[in-house]
């Protein structure tokens, strides 16, 4: 099946009921998007000569056109490449011409760089995207279950981003997973976007709206207290992907402590760990509307959880146990933890995590060295350590090796010290991720110079022109010389240990030189 016959279903059934709204505004109900959707599958096939399985990308900031594209690009036949709107302009050039995408839809704010890019390109809203939508509808293109349909670029810890090829019966998979393991969804419920619909906030969109629930776009593009409040007055049934440190904000927010929360049914938070007293203080105010999900773009957001049931179950003895989990395995997958041998390991031993299931990626784009390490064995190795324990519950240890996770937004130090070692005075550089209260982790670059140390504005301005900007350090640490063991690897646990160590410094009433 094609996932746009969603869409289309919805428009013949229910076609005055609201399928996108631009804050409390209607956008369009179903019929108007199907219309909108099929007419811009024929435009786009027609204006650019594009065949089924050719690449698309979306460069857009959260807005009801951002899924007008996606899914005018299934019923297509095309396959949807997703980018990150925050990445900076050669870091989206990369994406671009990796996966060979042959038109770019994008919008205002980004058209400058992308049309940088020697791309076509069409902005929406406007002129040009009205006349694509405006197009004679097209029949939807049938699409085999193998077929790609999201390529979900992931930062590399190589230093590159690789594109996870999700196929049609992966985002299936995963929808269905949704309504097994997360929450049942009628078509009086609604999902907020509020966080970044080219990752984790856009997948689980889908379940959402294979059941014809409003998909409800912020005007803040972003997770805004005072904004969740009032929207909640005007839908009903209303779920939202938050990372854990916007969880804790909205929790502290007066303006969300003060409002009426009928209207909100499930807070879906992952991506990184939630401390237990946070999770606690957001338990007290939202009551038991919290579900937390552990997956990775390559097995799309489904591997663990901790369902509503599980949160609300405080008279559990082992519930703060299972709190700082990333819960059970979901329905769709078998979930191991394995040895350097790929051998299984009992409860309570820690090893890589791995994972079989029909949402599994099919691989990485046009990387089969990569593709054949990660899945070898049939098995999706994570990279991620943890431990089962008797009852089930997976706990992490790690994460995948070095990986930063700030304000919800994977950070992969390579690229950072790659970057920084462009500068001439940076001799050598480790970046790590420190714990910090608003955003979960810091980014940390450990430097040795080589002669007198680089200006920090020189290395800021270095990492601006060339990475996104919430990559860029928050501290700059000059050293003499950078950890390393017997085989000359700087060792980054001891960088992390630490700034760990300063952190309890800190909260315990210390200080640190």
């Amino acid at each position: 099946m094609n996932l746009a016959v969603w869409v289309e279903r919805h428009g013949l059934a229910r076609p005055g009921d609201a399928a996108l709204a631009d804050g409390e505004r209607i956008h369009a109900t179903w019929a108007g998007l199907a219309a909108r959707v099929a007419g811009a599958a024929t435009g786009l096939r027609e204006e650019f000569g594009l065949a089924p399985g050719d690449r698309v990308a979306i460069v857009m900031r959260n807005r009801p056109e951002y899924l007008e594209a996606l899914f005018a690009i299934w019923h297509a036949g095309l396959v949807a490449v997703p980018v990150n709107a925050r990445l900076h302009r050669d870091e989206i050039g990369y994406i671009l011409g990796d996966s060979g995408a042959a038109v770019v839809l994008t919008d205002d704010d980004h058209a400058d760089d992308v049309e940088s890019l020697d791309v076509p390109s069409v902005s929406a809203p406007g002129e040009r995207w009205d006349r694509l939508t405006s197009a004679m509808p097209g029949a939807l293109v049938d699409r085999q279950p193998h077929d790609a349909a999201w390529l979900f670029y992931t930062s590399g810890t190589t230093g590159r981003p690789k594109g996870a090829t999700l196929t049609q019966r992966n985002l299936l998979m995963m929808s269905l997973s949704y309504f097994a393991d997360i929450d049942a969804i009628s078509a009086r419920d609604c999902i907020l976007h509020a966080a970044p619909l080219s990752h984790g906030g856009g997948l689980y969109g889908l379940p959402h709206i294979a059941k014809g629930a409003a998909s409800v776009l912020p005007h803040s593009g972003g997770v805004d207290g005072e904004e969740i409040a009032s929207l909640l007055q005007h839908w009903s049934g209303m779920s939202f992907f938050a990372a854990p440190t916007m969880v804790k904000r909205l929790t502290g927010d007066p303006a969300l402590g003060n409002a009426d929360l009928t209207n909100l049914k499930t807070i879906i938070y992952g991506g990184a760990p939630m401390y237990l007293a946070d999770l606690e203080d957001a338990l007290d105010l939202f009551g038991p509307r919290l579900a937390q999900i552990y997956g990775q773009g390559e097995t799309p957001m489904t591997i663990t959880a901790l369902s509503k049931a599980d949160h609300a179950d405080r008279s559990d003895p082992r519930w703060r146990e299972h709190m700082q989990s990333v819960g059970l395995p979901r329905t769709d997958v078998a979930v191991r933890v394995v040895d350097d041998a790929d051998e299984a390991l009992p409860a309570g031993d820690s090893g890589e995590i791995v994972v079989r299931g029909d949402v599994v990626m099919a691989g990485y784009w046009n990387q089969p060295d990569a593709t054949a390490e990660t899945l070898r064995g049939g098995w999706l190795h994570t990279g991620d350590i943890g431990s089962f324990d008797a009852e089930g519950f997976l706990t992490l240890q790690d994460r995948s090796k070095d990986l930063i996770i700030s304000g919800g937004m994977n950070i992969y130090p390579r690229e950072v010290e790659e970057t920084l070692l462009r500068h001439p005075g940076v001799a050598a550089a480790a970046v790590v991720g420190r714990p910090d209260a608003e955003w979960g982790e810091a980014v940390v670059a450990f430097i040795v110079a080589g002669g007198g140390p680089p200006a920090t504005d020189e290395l800021d301005r270095l990492c601006l022109d060339t990475i996104a900007r919430y990559k860029r350090p928050k501290e700059y640490r000059f050293v003499d010389a950078l950890p390393t063991n017997n085989y000359g690897k700087v060792v980054k646990r001891e960088l992390r240990d630490q700034l760990h160590a300063e952190h309890r410094n800190i909260q315990e009433g210390g200080h640190h030189s």
